[in-house]
């Protein structure tokens, strides 16, 4: 089997996932006082560190698309990661969400060929209890989104998605919600509204909204968990 991931730090049984290796190592310095790098391999940068209180948490980021994503979730958790929390943008189809608004996903409509792969339903949801604690950390209302591989080309396929249900599009929380099933990894996902079909979010719009909702993620993951002993990190660890 492949092995995308060489950690030189702990894995820490909760995660916050992020497409942007840059989000991750932004987010990583917010929350952490010393974030030490857990991967460096494929570009795919991750850091462990620890939150207020002790708990030990990881900031991966996962690449582009759901293919990408889940082979990054396989691995996490192969190394112990036992709750995540997907940070990502989303598409608005119909301005059912505003600019910059938080979406915590519901149901995931699995249109990408990840989810097929992985022979997951129709929707999947992710975990309800870790979901509920996103959405009080976030204040965003749950909603449906639809997963698709060709984010780019959303708008063509807007109607179908709208006529299923979903008022937004993203790339990969569908294939993540299946596989953490499959797993048995809690699940769940905050997705900034990144465009709404008529303007979109400048790069540091996002970056900031995304830093908010990492924070969101990180308080939520902390709640699910206990506070244990924390990890020691190997003394060659990469800063």
């Amino acid at each position: 089997m492949a092995r995308y991931l060489k950690p030189t730090a702990p894995i820490a049984p909760a995660a916050v996932l992020t497409g942007d290796p840059k989000r991750a190592m932004e987010l990583a310095t917010d929350l952490f006082e010393r974030p030490l790098m857990s991967n460096l391999q494929r570009g795919l940068w991750g850091y462990w560190g620890e939150l207020d209180g002790g708990l030990g948490l990881t900031v991966q980021s996962t690449g582009i698309g759901g293919p990408s994503a889940v082979a990054v979730l396989h691995e996490l958790a192969g190394h112990g990661v036992r709750h995540a929390i997907r940070v990502g943008a989303c598409l608005s189809l119909d301005q059912s969400f505003s600019l910059g608004e938080i979406v915590v996903v519901e149901e995931a409509l699995a249109t990408d060929g990840a989810s097929r792969a992985l022979d997951a339903p129709p929707a999947v949801a992710p975990d309800r209890a870790l979901t509920a604690a996103l959405a009080a950390r976030t204040g965003a209302r749950p909603a449906q989104v639809a997963t698709t591989d060709a984010l780019h080309d959303a708008t063509t396929a807007a109607e179908r998605h709208r006529d299923a249900g979903a008022p937004a599009v993203d790339g990969c929380t569908a294939p993540l919600a299946a596989l953490a099933s499959h797993l048995g990894v809690a699940f769940a996902c905050a997705l900034v509204v990144a465009e709404d079909g008529r303007e979109a979010l400048s790069y540091e719009e996002l970056d900031r909204a995304l830093l908010e909702v990492g924070r969101s993620a990180a308080a939520a993951l902390a709640e699910a968990q206990p506070a244990s002993e924390p990890d020691s990190p190997p003394a060659a660890a990469a800063r």
